[in-house]
């Protein structure tokens, strides 16, 4: 079990293709585990592995509360699929020939040559990071809205649940769905930036026009 060496891009092509149906590296919220993992990447995973990056953006939000985060942190061989060997040993007692020194030694006096090259490539490191886009992470949801009974005024819902409004909230297409004795619930579509919007904001603000909805359930939920 193991993403093997997370400073490598095999590494991150592991981690990537991992979470690419998850959220998280166990369970369903932010734990210790995805602590560990965060702490074993050298820098943000590139924008061609956005399951990786989307993630890495998200546990980042966690800086100051990952103390508080549940679980118990665990040698990092202990994540990941089970198939991958776990080659974090071998990679703490290796020195990879590709590694950039950016801090040089502090036993050692630098010549002027030595310090200048530093410098370069601390200058090079920090220039690409700030090239590197933002990736914002999205999701697209599919809501099941359903009215009390055959007489709630369906247009009305509708126009009630499109008059919410929030940084990161995009409505979309929606459809009357019949459920039987003249009843019909509204399907209808969002776009959200997954860091502003949740499906229990959506729930507590629809739900709140209680003389049109009866409930709301996600009927659909994916990654963008």
């Amino acid at each position: 079990m193991g993403f093997g060496d997370l400073k490598s891009a095999a590494g991150l092509r592991v981690l990537n293709d991992f979470l690419a149906d998850k959220s998280y590296i166990e369970g369903y919220v932010p734990s210790q585990a995805d602590i560990a993992v965060f702490e074993a990447i050298a820098a943000p995973p590139p924008a061609d592995l956005f399951h990786a990056l989307r993630w890495y953006n998200h546990i980042k939000s966690y800086e100051k509360q990952k103390a508080s985060l549940p679980g118990v942190k665990k040698a990092l061989g202990k994540y990941g699929p089970a198939d991958v060997e776990d080659t974090t040993g071998a990679a703490a007692d290796s020195k990879d020939d590709d590694d950039i020194d950016l801090f040089g030694s502090d036993d050692e006096e630098e010549s002027e040559e030595a310090k200048k090259l530093r410098e370069e490539r601390l200058a090079q490191y920090e220039s690409k990071k700030s090239k590197k886009p933002a990736v914002v992470a999205k999701s697209s949801i599919l809501l099941d809205v359903k009215p009390w009974d055959d007489e709630t005024d369906m247009a009305k819902l509708e126009e009630c649940v499109r008059s919410i409004q929030a940084d990161g909230l995009v409505w979309g297409s929606s459809k009357l769905v019949p459920v039987g004795y003249g009843i019909k619930k509204l399907q209808i579509q969002c776009v959200v930036e997954d860091d502003k919007v949740g499906t229990d904001m959506l729930e507590e603000r629809i739900t709140a026009f209680e003389d049109y909805v009866q409930s709301m359930d996600v009927a659909a939920f994916n990654k963008i």
